[in-house]
């Protein structure tokens, strides 16, 4: 019971603290606008900022998603995980080509941390295909270098997974504990050029 009290919390607390920046986010994306109509906004400082402000809003609605909480009957439209994934994702080494629909949260917030497990793979870039299936989806990551830790990815299919996570890892640990709470199977077939996750 503690154990199911805590991650409720846990969620709870990433959905406040993304909550709460998107307010000061959204006012320094306001605040560039202004500047952007009296002509004030042309200098690289300021699209340097623009820039950062435009990325950081596009981590925050991911990481709300990935992190916060997922309660039951909640759906997230497909359009708005495309444009989540699209912002998210741009100007950067990975192609992600995400195919699903609209679909439950729970569901999204699956999706999501998987995504992130898989993008640790890919340090070098790389593409991840999502595909919807009948009763869920198929995720595939492939690169021509693929950086495999066997241990990390053994937490999602093990009741009683080894060794401490870092800050970076932390997806992992999120994604193991919804797994079990949902009691989901998730199959992970990992490769020299690709890893393939269905649940």
């Amino acid at each position: 019971m503690c154990a199911k009290s805590a991650y409720d919390l846990t969620a709870l607390v990433g959905s406040r603290i993304c909550h709460d920046l998107i307010s000061p986010l959204g006012a320094i994306g306001n605040g560039l606008e202004l500047l952007q109509m009296t002509g004030q906004a042309t200098s690289p400082e300021l699209v340097l900022i623009a820039d950062s402000v435009e990325n950081a809003n596009a981590k925050v609605r991911f990481f709300r998603i990935a992190f916060g909480n997922a309660d039951v009957g909640q759906t997230l439209k497909g359009s708005e995980l495309q444009t989540v994934l699209k912002a998210m994702y741009h100007n950067t080494r990975l192609n992600v080509i995400w195919e699903p629909d609209d679909m439950p949260r729970i569901e999204a917030k699956l999706a999501l941390l998987t995504l992130q497990c898989l993008e640790s793979a890919l340090p070098y870039g790389g593409t991840i295909k999502v595909y919807s299936m009948a009763h869920g989806l198929d995720m595939a990551a492939s690169s021509d270098r693929v950086v495999l830790d066997e241990g990390l990815w053994s937490r999602l299919t093990s009741t009683n997974p080894q060794g401490n996570l870092r800050p970076a890892q932390v997806q992992f640990g999120l994604l193991a504990e919804l797994i079990q709470k949902n009691r989901r199977r998730f199959n992970i077939i990992l490769s020299e050029d690709q890893i393939r996750v269905t649940f």
